[in-house]
């Protein structure tokens, strides 16, 4: 239930409160954590929970996830997580992860993404350990901004402009309609309990022009508004509702259509493909190359099992990554076939060639 804290009753607190509220609504019953990080947002986000759990018959707790990058992340993990006590929040966890460091192999991702893997994978299994219903995450519609513009900038399809769900399994984000302007404004109701333990805290990570997405933060959003207007931000968000709407159908399509298909290790006809629209079709290919053993496919993979369907000249086998490989053959009923096989040295190309 919630606790003692200050209530969020007015302004910028009543935004984030009313969007928490919605958002827990939908849960099934159990207690929530918010995933807690010092930030504005992330004490927002518990504020506004603690508001409204009394009337929801919910318990709150937290999760100060502390990634141990530089020296003083311990010391804030630990304040934060007094702040919490200090709000009301029960139970309360401090989770030490230790993701690969900045040129330390963090894999291609970088070390954002490992630091991300690992956050995520502390936060659920706090949420398994507590029986939660959902664990709660303070991403607003700035950050859901930056996730539709780093996508755009990748060229990476309708699912990496989708940005991030509001829901997804236990993760649940209740203020990707709230600006981060918004959250910021609402800790003020919070000061006597957060200033005296130094909070809401800036990481330095947030502000750093090396990593991309603070780089977008900084420099690239402000001049969108600038030239577009206020709305710009709101805008992309908006659009990442549309693309995720879009993406989920698209999906729903590819996965009936994939699933009444022969494997490619058994050999996937090609009549079944030729006649579905492109966007369809390449989604049915990932989901059948997975199924065979691929992962990681780039778009460039994709295009060249795509070509081996809609562009059929006579091309090579396609190398995909995880050992696999696809080939057009001739079936015994002179229907074209793709078949896929394992592959002992698969190479970057995605056509195939040494």
């Amino acid at each position: 239930m919630g606790g003692p804290g200050p209530r969020l009753s007015a302004g910028a607190g009543r935004e984030v409160a009313l969007a928490v509220r919605s958002a827990l609504r939908d849960l099934p019953a159990g207690p929530v954590l918010v995933g807690l990080s010092g930030g504005p947002d992330s004490c927002a986000l518990l504020a506004g929970a603690l508001d409204v759990a009394n009337g929801l018959s919910r318990r709150v707790g937290a999760v100060v996830v502390d990634h141990g990058w530089h020296p003083r992340t311990a010391d804030v993990a630990a304040r934060a997580a007094r702040a919490a006590l200090s709000l009301g929040a029960g139970p309360v966890r401090v989770v030490r992860v230790v993701p690969s460091r900045p040129g330390g192999g963090a894999g291609a991702g970088g070390p954002e993404e490992a630091a991300r893997t690992a956050r995520y994978a502390a936060l659920l299994g706090a949420a398994a350990r507590d029986e939660a219903a959902a664990v709660l995450l303070g991403h607003t519609l700035d950050d859901q901004a930056e996730q539709v513009l780093l996508g755009l900038a990748r060229g990476s399809g309708t699912r990496s402009l989708a940005g991030m769900p509001a829901v997804r399994g236990r993760v649940v984000r209740p203020l990707l309609g709230v600006r981060r302007a918004t959250t910021a404004a609402a800790c003020e109701a919070l000061r006597h309990v957060l200033a005296p333990l130094g909070l809401p805290w800036t990481d330095p990570a947030n502000t750093d022009p090396a990593h991309l997405r603070a780089d977008v933060r900084a420099r690239a959003l402000p001049v969108l508004e600038d030239v577009l207007g206020a709305g710009a931000v709101t805008g992309l968000a908006r659009s990442a509702d549309l693309a995720r709407a879009d993406a989920d159908a698209l999906d729903a399509w590819a996965g009936e259509v994939a699933a009444g298909l022969p494997p490619l290790l058994e050999g996937t006809p090609v009549d079944g493909l030729t006649d579905l629209p492109p966007a369809v079709r390449r989604r049915v290919l990932r989901l059948l190359a997975a199924a065979a053993g691929a992962g990681g496919l780039t778009a460039a993979h994709t295009a060249a099992l795509d070509a081996l369907v809609a562009a059929w000249r006579g091309q090579g086998q396609v190398a995909l990554p995880g050992g696999v490989g696809v080939r057009r053959v001739s079936g015994h009923d002179g229907c074209g076939r793709l078949r896929a096989t394992p592959t002992p040295s698969p190479g970057e190309d995605p056509h195939g060639r040494a």
